[in-house]
């Protein structure tokens, strides 16, 4: 007989990630980067290394609405907070700013305008993405969930 709750070593398994963080930054370029590096440093912490897929499509997941918050959600003053949190195999980024007349687009943009493509490539590298109203003040909160891949 044999115990159906331990699969066998040559099953894949799906990392078991917990973990969480959230900081405030400067809505300035400057805080994106620093957002984008602190998130790279976080997932390696969490055992999502430098280098490899599920890394560095996270990271620029986090470029991508880090860039947003700044260049569309910015108000003078006031800061974008970056919040990650893991847990089984979903990492979820949330990017919350302070302006709440700019809400994401998510239509395709025009061939003749320059930007506009950044949540396209959310949504090609996440498994979900959306947004809703802050909670606590004006704004709005950007979210992804990404899937980790299955180890085998």
């Amino acid at each position: 007989m044999t115990d159906e709750t331990v699969p066998p070593p040559h099953a894949a398994q799906v990392p078991a990630l917990v973990g969480h963080f959230t900081m405030r930054f400067s809505s300035t370029p400057r805080g994106a980067r620093l957002a984008r590096r602190l998130t790279g440093n976080r997932l390696e912490t969490w055992g999502i290394p430098y280098g490899g897929t599920a890394h560095d499509e996270l990271v620029l997941v986090v470029d991508e609405l880090a860039a947003n918050a700044v260049q569309h959600g910015r108000v003078s003053g006031r800061d974008f907070r970056l919040t990650l949190t893991a847990l089984g195999s979903t990492v979820r980024v949330e990017v919350t700013d302070t302006r709440a007349e700019s809400m994401p687009v998510t239509a395709l943009p025009s061939e003749d305008r320059e930007g506009g493509r950044g949540l396209l490539l959310v949504a090609a590298l996440a498994a979900r993405w959306g947004w809703r109203p802050r909670r606590d003040g004006p704004g709005k909160t950007v979210w992804a969930e990404y899937e980790l891949a299955v180890f085998s």
